[in-house]
């Protein structure tokens, strides 16, 4: 039997990448693995988002991110790994040096490598749009809110559409596949838009968390998950790692690919983030819902409170509940909200209402006498009886100030 050796230089060009090739390569199909992940994750409630009635902005763009997606890095995934995807292309071979199955290919990446910054920065920039709607929402339709996010949208529009003038395909070898790169490294300011835009809503949203802690405590971890800070953030934090690979990484030579490594994964981590945040909305997805720390009744809008007190709220609001003992000992009970009409989302499933347990007390080593059988109630001694009585508060309300 005769031993066969094989050198490095005998393996076919789709098989002797260089080590950043060969980690972009990986990352790309951890990519497509969280694409097709989030699809199928999503298809329930996608499916329940579609009979929902009536066409808002923020469902028509749902369904345009959860087609539109996948669909790009399908695309751009088989001009990345198959080595013969452009040989069907019939062009002579103007080039003695080159080879001619290398030659088309390099003729077909010539004609395709610009799909994937375009198509992206459609893609981000759909998302952006969401983020600007639903920002508008939980401002409650604040004007000067949204003239300040719609600047950094448009913002990430013009620069994005400037930049991909300025992209090439990056210089592989026969069958190591197609890749778009920078021309230049001011390039990279297609992503700091982007990450710009994103660092805005991160803070917007963050700002209105915070400004709900005036009316109702909430803990870091729950105030997060209550308004979704978390999808926020992971939006923020891919785009800036990914700005930081475009600003600080330095390719090895020019046919290196290591700035674009984690481009496909931000622009796909953007797109599943952002479809979540659609289908987080409470109420209404039209003119972008409402704020989840807001509780709606059959007269208005108010902000949710916490503890012992009356809700402030507009004329004839919902009466307020006070039980009130005659024993120096006993406690004082506000029941706010009576009457609060739930809110239901988009999805008809109703909001948690928040409603606040009256506390429990030790009653160990009291004695209670027998019970009175023309009322039905025990009493205790000493104990005179309960007050019961409703205070309605009125106070001022001024309706621009919820415009």
């Amino acid at each position: 039997m005769s031993n066969v050796t094989l050198s490095l230089d005998d393996l076919p060009n789709s098989l002797r990448l260089p080590p950043h090739l060969s980690a972009h390569k990986y990352f790309f199909v951890c990519t497509l693995t969280v694409a097709a992940w989030d699809t199928l994750v999503l298809s329930p409630r996608s499916w329940k988002l579609l009979k929902s009635e009536g066409w808002p902005v923020l469902k028509a763009i749902f369904f345009f991110l959860r087609i539109f997606m996948p669909v790009e890095f399908v695309i751009v995934g088989v001009a990345f790994f198959d080595s013969a995807w452009s040989r069907s292309v019939s062009l002579p071979c103007r080039n003695n040096y080159v080879s001619h199955a290398h030659y088309l290919s390099l003729q077909a990446c010539q004609g395709f490598f610009l799909f994937e910054p375009i198509c992206t920065a459609v893609l981000l920039a759909a998302c952006s749009a969401v983020h600007t709607i639903r920002i508008h929402g939980i401002y409650d339709k604040n004007r000067s809110v949204l003239y300040g996010i719609s600047a950094f949208l448009v913002l990430q529009v013009v620069v994005t559409a400037i930049c991909c003038a300025f992209y090439r395909s990056v210089p592989l070898l026969e069958g190591q596949g197609c890749v778009a790169g920078p021309k230049h490294n001011w390039v990279g300011v297609y992503w700091l838009s982007i990450t710009l835009f994103y660092t805005a809503s991160l803070a917007l949203a963050v700002n209105r968390s915070i400004q709900s802690l005036s009316t109702k405590t909430l803990s870091p971890w729950k105030l997060m998950l209550r308004d979704g800070l978390n999808l926020y953030g992971a939006i923020w934090f891919v785009n800036m790692v990914n700005m930081l690979f475009w600003f600080i990484i330095k390719p090895d030579s020019d046919g290196d690919s290591i700035k674009t490594i984690v481009t496909s994964m931000a622009a796909v981590l953007t797109t599943t983030m952002t479809l979540r945040i659609i289908l987080s909305v409470r109420g209404t997805l039209y003119y972008g819902g409402s704020f989840a720390g807001v509780w709606s009744t059959s007269t208005g809008t108010h902000s949710a409170t916490r503890g012992i007190g009356s809700a402030r709220g507009p004329a004839n609001a919902p009466s307020v509940l006070q039980i009130n003992s005659h024993t120096h000992s006993a406690h004082t009970y506000t029941l706010d909200g009576i009457g609060q009409k739930v809110e239901h989302g988009w999805d008809g499933a109703e909001g948690k209402p928040d409603i606040l347990p009256i506390p429990e007390h030790d009653h160990k080593g009291s004695t209670m006498s027998e019970p009175d059988y023309d009322t039905g109630y025990t009493k205790a001694p000493g104990l005179q009886g309960v007050k019961i009585t409703v205070d309605r508060e009125i106070v001022d309300f001024d309706p621009s100030r919820t415009k």
